[in-house]
């Protein structure tokens, strides 16, 4: 096998190689900058604030704008986006209770969708919005798969209510058997699939043959094991050794968010820098210790008492007195130094996805698959638009 497949994986490969101190790295682990390149650091000397968050909008302004010092993020293939059929629009009692943004998914998924007789398997299906709306649009009928209980009865409800050809099967897939569902004459859809269970998906619908696959896969980082294990033999081969700090990356992408949601973020960032501040005061260690995730509630209380439980998590009691003015000074500063670095990591944020994109796709290519890569909708509607395609040879 020698495809464009391959040819496109190792020309990442070498990309991602030669620039792998840039992208593997924890920005709070860092308390300067961590590169000596005289032209880098004096082009994000001049980035404030407000043009960093700019930036983080979109990919492509901010990788013209460091064009000149890694030229090759400019070659790395990009993938077409689908143009899609134009399709009637929804019947606005199909639509009730799921998100604009879903809907735009669901809708641009569908443009990509080829009609077929097969029955459709839709994998993590939640309350089976996807499933629900191919039926009705399609005509065909759906299997959704999905381990929590109360989703499956709504998704039943809505099912019948509305006369849908869709069905439900309450299943974990990540632990139970999947031979009484799976079959090879099934079309298998995911959307937004989250790490080890896409990656189930794939590997299950090689070993029955699945016919087609339409799979866009996210969190990548949701796997059991500390490092990415390949799927193909050329990953394996090539293996870059992704961590699941070096995977999180991939999803830091982020479409607009609204004021609140970008505030409650930026307080999250500010008070685990001052808390690491105060923590280093306390104990000595200047280096980095990081803290679990947490509620985002946290961050619309006070800091103390976000203080007070990092302190527990890390076995640390709460000293007499706090200079929050201080630690807040020091956090500013950090987190500008985290911003810029962030920056950098995030150039490579899509050649990484894509290396991931390719070892799944070319796992389906090894099995006797037709694979295709293309984004499903603009960046603007998800930024986790890699659809996988693929259609068993016979």
């Amino acid at each position: 096998m020698n495809s464009a497949l391959e040819s496109h994986f190792l020309h990442l490969t070498q990309v991602l190689e030669r620039y792998r101190n840039y992208w593997q790295l924890l920005p709070f682990e860092q308390s300067c900058m961590p590169w000596q390149d005289t032209v880098l650091l004096e082009r994000l000397s001049a980035l404030d604030v407000k043009q960093i968050k700019l930036f983080e909008q979109d990919s492509d302004p901010v990788v013209d704008f460091f064009a000149d010092i890694f030229p090759e993020l400019n070659v790395v293939f990009k993938l077409p986006l689908n143009s899609g059929k134009p399709l009637p629009d929804l019947p606005f009692w199909l639509e009730n209770g799921v998100g604009g943004r879903k809907i735009a998914q669901i809708n641009a998924l569908c443009q990509s969708w080829k009609e077929t007789d097969l029955p459709v398997v839709e994998w993590c299906a939640g309350k089976g919005h996807l499933g629900r709306i191919l039926a009705h649009r399609f005509n065909v009928p759906v299997v959704s798969i999905e381990w929590q209980q109360a989703l499956c009865d709504d998704g039943q409800l809505l099912a019948d209510k509305y006369q849908l050809p869709q069905k439900f099967i309450c299943k974990d897939v990540l632990k139970e058997p999947y031979e009484s569902f799976l079959k090879a004459d099934q079309h298998l859809i995911a959307l937004h699939a989250c790490g080890q269970l896409h990656i189930n998906l794939l590997q299950k619908a090689v070993q029955v043959g699945s016919h087609a696959l339409h799979v866009v896969p996210c969190c990548y980082h949701l796997i059991p094991t500390p490092y990415y294990q390949p799927l193909s033999a050329l990953a394996s081969e090539h293996n870059l050794a992704l961590s699941k700090n070096d995977l999180k990356l991939v999803t830091q992408g982020q479409v607009t968010a609204g004021n609140r949601v970008e505030k409650l973020r930026e307080t999250e960032v500010l008070w685990r820098l001052a808390y690491d501040e105060l923590r280093a005061n306390i104990t000595g260690e200047k280096a980095y210790r990081p803290l679990s995730s947490v509620n985002k509630k946290w961050f619309s209380g006070n800091f103390i008492e976000f203080a007070s439980w990092a302190l527990k998590e890390h076995q640390l009691l709460m000293p007499n007195a706090i200079n929050e003015t201080e630690l807040f000074e020091k956090a500013q500063v950090r987190h500008q130094l985290v911003m810029k670095i962030e920056l950098v990591r995030h150039l490579f944020r899509r050649a990484l996805e894509l290396w991931l994109a390719l070892d799944k796709a070319l796992f389906l290519e090894q099995n006797g698959y037709s694979v295709n890569l293309s984004q499903f909708c603009d960046y603007k509607v998800t930024p986790r638009n890699v659809l996988l395609t693929a259609k068993k040879q016979r």
